[in-house]
């Protein structure tokens, strides 16, 4: 089964703790899933390849360690993976993005695609799948089938907030990818929303009902 990494550093847990509050507003929302996906980036790019080079420092000769030359991609699952995409740019903007394009229905909580963008050497790519929610598991897993039918090898997949069920569904259907999250959560209630989760991350983000 993949590593699935719980990241309990306080600053992300801190943010959570307030990006869960009912009362928190769209603005200050947007902006802590920037900063959470920022640092749960730092973690999920830790075992990134380097390679030593030479530069000139302005007193002396130095050695020292750089990328070397893994090509990185982003794939946010539409809408609300959108929300993680800006901060981890910042991070590594050498990296193109992708979308997907994701719904899921209402009656039967199954995942429906509707767009799929991808960039053209994508199997090439490190690729790292974002997601707020990591609920029943069924956007996660249909985003990775989507990423490996185009040849996709080397995926990690970030949620912000994730549960057990949606967790064993990821690793049943796709046991060879790594997994973050800031926070794994109770359960699922009846209507397939984390409990107690945050609520609609889409909703929240871009303020919409």
């Amino acid at each position: 089964m993949g590593t699935v990494h719980v990241l309990n550093h306080p600053l992300i847990q801190h943010k959570l703790a307030i990006l869960r509050n009912k009362n928190t507003g769209v603005k200050e929302f947007r902006e802590l899933i920037g900063e959470i996906s920022a640092l749960m980036c730092y973690e999920a790019t830790r075992n990134l390849p380097t390679e030593e080079v030479q530069i000139e420092t302005p007193v002396a000769t130095a050695t020292v360690h750089v990328l070397s030359g893994k090509k990185l991609a982003i794939v946010p699952v539409l809408r609300a993976g959108l929300g993680m995409v800006d901060t981890m740019i910042d991070l590594i903007p050498s990296a193109k993005v992708g979308h997907i394009g994701l719904y899921r229905d209402p009656e039967t909580h199954k995942p429906v695609e509707y767009y799929c963008k991808l960039p053209d050497d994508i199997a090439n790519r490190q690729v790292y799948v974002v997601d707020p929610m990591l609920a029943t598991g069924g956007s996660a897993v249909a985003a990775i089938d989507f990423l490996k039918d185009h040849g996709c090898r080397n995926i990690i997949l970030m949620n912000v907030i994730g549960c057990p069920e949606g967790i064993q569904a990821v690793q049943e259907a796709h046991p060879d990818v790594e997994m973050y999250l800031a926070a794994v959560d109770e359960r699922l209630n009846e209507h397939a929303y984390i409990i107690p989760g945050l609520g609609d991350a889409g909703d929240r983000i871009f303020g919409t009902k």
